[in-house]
This record gives C-alpha cells, sequence and structure tokens, in this order.
C-alpha cells in the first residue's frame, strides 16, 4: 500500500510504505558473522556464521503499532533524517517534547520535532531554511507516531 501527500508549504512530506506484518521465521534473518571487523588494521576474514539476525525482532518492539514510512525533503537533515530514508514509526510511543514525530497536519503527513515552548506546541524543522509550524490552534493534527 502507497499513498503520497504533496506538500503546500516547506516541510518534510513521508510516503507510507506498510506496517511491521509477522515475517515467517523460515524466511528471515540475515547472516551474522562470527569474525569481528577491524576498525583498524585489516584482519584476515573468517566465514564463520554465527547465526542469522532477524531485524525485525531486533527493530521492532511493538509489532502491531509499528509502520514504515519513507522521507521525501530535506527539513530533518541536521536530525540525520535524508530525503529517501526508511523511517520505522511505533505509535505506541508518547508524542513527548522534543522527539521526533509523524504528524498529520490538514491531511498531510510531516516529520519534524515536536517542541514545547512557552504555552505553544511546535513542530520544528531540523534544516535552518524551513520554518517552525505552531500547531497549538490548529484543528485537524494528528500525531501518528514517533
Amino acid at each position: 500500500m502507497r499513498h503520497e501527500f504533496q506538500k503546500s508549504e516547506p516541510r518534510m512530506k513521508v510516503e507510507i510504505l506498510g506496517s511491521a506484518a509477522p515475517v515467517d521465521p523460515s524466511q528471515s534473518g540475515l547472516p551474522l558473522y562470527l569474525s569481528p571487523v577491524e576498525a583498524g588494521f585489516p584482519s584476515p576474514a573468517e566465514d564463520y556464521l554465527d547465526e542469522r539476525l532477524n531485524l525485525q525482532k531486533l527493530i521492532v518492539k511493538h509489532e502491531s503499532a509499528t509502520f514504515f514510512l519513507r522521507a521525501h525533503g530535506l527539513s530533518m537533515i541536521n536530525a540525520g533524517i535524508n530525503d529517501g530514508d526508511l523511517l520505522i514509526v511505533d505509535r505506541s510511543l508518547p508524542a513527548e517534547h522534543n522527539r521526533v514525530v509523524i504528524v498529520a497536519l490538514d491531511g498531510e503527513l510531516t516529520v519534524k520535532r515536536l517542541v514545547r515552548r512557552g504555552g505553544n506546541v511546535l513542530l520544528v524543522p531540523e534544516n535552518p531554511d524551513y520554518p517552525e509550524i505552531d500547531i497549538t490552534q490548529r484543528e485537524h493534527v494528528h500525531i501518528w507516531g514517533a
């Protein structure tokens, strides 16, 4: 399932890719080798397989509340979110001050940092070329997850 949301003002948009559906354990997992990789001087490689890693088990904590999005735009670049990055969103995490969140704003999805400043609630980009969005008095705001 893919939905794209067009941006009407400068913000990073996201594309829904799907939920974290269960994976057949016999078909999942990537190889994890016993041999560590040297960060200094090279070492002879050993081809001893330790186990298979299931990335979904490592990354997804709340399967029924987790979904994937693809980021589009540059407003969160200083937070390490680049255009085309895959975002893993957990709807069960609370939307707390200073947390990066996915927000449906007037029917469009965006990714921003949630900031409470004074009596206001803001969606703050991590790129100085983009404006903050004050959502304190907005009616059509729904936080999808963090």
